[in-house]
């Protein structure tokens, strides 16, 4: 017995030997950070912003890897599938939590084939009418959405977008009922809004507040939880009528389930670090981008309300991209 207890007690000294060594000569060769999506949209310019300061504070390269594709699914799927050693970063977003349940056989299961390092920030999404509509809150909209219901077109980027299902989660929690217009892109949707050809749109808030300026589009109400400081004359959909209403693309960073605690606890403390430094934030209020940094028992909670959120959405709106 005494023997078994020394041997016990040996290999425990040895694994957190093992372990501390192992984070100690973390990382030892360059990063790859995994990107669900082509070059130039905003989680793009959110990796690149956040990857030469990441680079700085690891003293290795880090390497933006674009793998777009089925709405996010290609790069997820490879990056779940990589070495669990910390030298693979996945930048998750809402389409992670939204693809669950868009697709019948996805490939990935977010809770279990990924581990939450921190939530980085998000990009709220702002609820706007052409400039025409005889609107000026959400209230009004909503009123008049109830008099005209099927009848009253919103344009979005596409079916199982975030500017598809944010419109979706307003009529399931107003209870109305708008005509979706799905187009190829937020572009094409903006100009259809501006038009007349469709009437309401909630894409990001960065190509809203360009338009809203100009008097081509009316802007009501922002996304978020919380007012921005961007628009801060702008109220929440929340506080314009619609109670605990919230969605936002969203920002973070994942690594395989497997990777160990010391070098999750390293990274998140080197992220939340860049992204919480008042240059940082300064320049993605710029864009637009509202910062956050979390634990990753916050980022992984978070990411269970979001999956559970956009599955009754997604299933109520009859969205699916199989």
């Amino acid at each position: 017995m005494r023997s078994l207890g020394l041997f016990l007690v040996s290999g425990l000294i040895a694994t957190f030997a093992g372990s501390h060594s192992f984070a100690q000569a973390y990382p030892n060769k360059p990063v790859r950070f995994i990107i669900p999506f082509l070059p130039g949209g905003s989680a793009d310019f959110f990796a690149r912003a956040v990857a030469p300061e990441l680079k700085d504070r690891l003293g290795q390269p880090v390497v933006i890897d674009n793998r777009g594709g089925a709405a996010g699914t290609i790069g997820a799927e490879l990056a779940s599938r990589a070495v669990a050693d910390g030298h693979t970063l996945f930048l998750a977003t809402a389409n992670l939590a939204m693809g669950v349940s868009l697709y019948t056989h996805w490939p990935v299961k977010p809770i279990r084939d990924f581990r939450a390092v921190s939530l980085l920030g998000s990009a709220p999404n702002i609820l706007a009418v052409n400039a025409s509509m005889p609107v000026r809150n959400v209230k009004e909209l909503i009123a008049l959405a109830k008099t005209k219901p099927g009848q009253i077109g919103y344009a979005s980027a596409g079916s199982g977008s975030t500017s598809h299902l944010a419109v979706a989660l307003l009529e399931t929690m107003a209870n109305i009922d708008l005509l979706h217009v799905p187009y190829k892109g937020t572009g094409p949707g903006i100009v259809s809004v501006i038009s007349g050809e469709s009437s309401v749109i909630m894409p990001p808030a960065s190509v809203v507040l360009p338009h809203d300026k100009a008097g081509k589009l009316r802007a009501l109400a922002i996304s978020s939880a919380t007012r921005f400081d961007a628009a801060p004359q702008l109220p929440t959909v929340a506080e314009a009528g619609v109670p605990r209403y919230e969605a936002s693309q969203w920002y973070g960073v994942m690594v395989p389930a497997a990777t160990p605690q010391p070098v999750v606890k390293r990274l998140n403390a080197e992220l939340t670090g860049i992204v919480q430094s008042p240059a940082f934030k300064a320049r993605m209020l710029a864009q637009a981008t509202m910062i956050s940094g979390t634990t990753p028992e916050e980022f992984s909670a978070y990411l269970k309300d979001e999956i559970e959120k956009w599955s009754k959405v997604i299933k109520l709106s009859g969205a699916s991209l199989d």
